[in-house]
């Protein structure tokens, strides 16, 4: 998106009709001017109309329309006899609102370009932080999907990743404690880490502590420069598929919500978040184990953040991922596929929080690619949902 672009309010098949409100608006008052007779003149209403206007047309539209209502209402006063005129006065008031509406459409449309330019900033930033991943990307099929809390902001705490390496590819989700721009520098902090550890590491519990190191560094650095991040920290599951081992992966859960294996099988959990959250490890005796666990060909790992277990209805319970996932995978073994799976918890979220999200919310779906793997120079969103 180009910075100050703005997408017209009003459109029918691609075009913009934002014009036609204060057009019909301006024909009505003209024809209910004559319709009510000398005891009810309505014409000084087609202020109305630039004030209408300014609220969903551009600059030169209202200003047009601030014209056209000063020239409509002199035309349409004069057809009166003297008696019954509105008079000079009713005329300024008419051509003072055009000038005024004209005015208030300029300090609208400035913000609308200060508003699309922070949302590109804000674009530009998740898609540094939560980069693009080309599709059947170190052989893995994948989908993703974000959804900001704060729609016109973009851009939260939540973090994913596939990171192909020297010892096997390795997956990286997580949610970093917080919101605003403190939360979106931990996470890339976190990312920048994962994927350099995660190619040439050979181990992953190395890998782990990389990641409780960074998340530490972090910290000390935002304290030192007098920020209150001292205490931040993230959750995270760090999941490895070894080479040599292709039946089984190894997770290592910093404190997170639980993988799901969904497959035509059933749904079932892994091994939960029985470490500390990455930056807490000092409180407790050491990083979290690394579980080495099955993982068949046709099950596709399930993560989430807990943007989708906290999901709550009107009367406040909780969004039932499990139960939900079974019930779809049950009805229909084809929905364990990354892309689907990822597209039904996303609709079944939103549809259960009526819309209303209480927190950044991250659904990540990936499993072994069955087929050929994917080359860095397939189309880059092909294994992403759009929020």
């Amino acid at each position: 998106m180009a910075y100050g672009r703005r997408r017209p309010l009003l459109r029918v098949h691609g075009r913009s009709v934002a014009w036609l409100p204060p057009l019909l608006l301006l024909v009505g008052i003209i024809l209910l001017d004559f319709a009510t007779g000398e005891d009810f003149r309505i014409i000084t209403w087609i202020v109305l109309v630039p004030g209408i206007a300014a609220a969903i047309c551009g600059v030169w539209t209202t200003a047009a329309y601030g014209v056209v209502s000063v020239v409509t209402y002199f035309v349409v006063d004069s057809a009166w006899p003297e008696q019954y005129k509105a008079g000079f006065g009713d005329f300024l008031l008419v051509a003072l609102g055009g000038a005024l509406a004209t005015l208030a459409a300029v300090v609208r449309m400035r913000q609308e370009r200060q508003m699309l330019h922070m949302r590109d900033i804000a674009e530009t930033t998740r898609r540094t932080v939560l980069r693009p991943l080309p599709p059947r990307w170190a052989g893995l099929d994948h989908a993703g999907v974000y959804l900001a809390a704060d729609v016109d902001a973009r851009v939260g705490g939540d973090f994913y990743d596939i990171q192909p390496g020297l010892h096997g590819t390795r997956v990286l989700v997580g949610d970093v404690q917080g919101k605003g721009l403190g939360a979106v520098e931990a996470a890339a902090a976190l990312l920048g880490t994962f994927r350099e550890a995660g190619y040439h590491e050979r181990d992953l519990a190395t890998v782990a502590d990389r990641l409780e190191i960074r998340m530490h560094r972090h910290r000390r650095h935002t304290t030192a420069l007098g920020r209150d991040d001292g205490d931040r920290f993230a959750t995270a599951v760090l999941i490895g598929f070894p080479e040599d081992a292709p039946e089984t992966i190894e997770v290592v859960n910093f404190g997170h919500e639980p993988p799901l294996a969904v497959g035509p099988r059933g749904v079932r959990e892994l091994p939960s978040g029985d470490g500390l959250p990455l930056g807490l490890g000092d409180l407790g005796e050491g990083l979290p184990p690394v579980h080495r666990v099955p993982l068949a060909d046709d099950e596709t790992l399930l993560l989430v953040t807990d943007g989708v277990t906290e999901a709550r209805d009107e009367p406040g319970a909780f969004y039932p991922l499990a139960r939900e996932v079974t019930r779809a995978v049950r009805a229909d073994p084809r929905r364990a596929e990354p892309r689907r799976l990822v597209g039904r918890v996303r609709d079944g979220v939103l549809r259960h929080s009526g819309g209303r999200l209480g927190d950044d919310t991250t659904i990540f779906a990936v499993r072994r690619a069955t087929g050929a793997g994917g080359t860095p120079g397939e189309d880059p969103e092909q294994g992403r949902l759009r929020s």
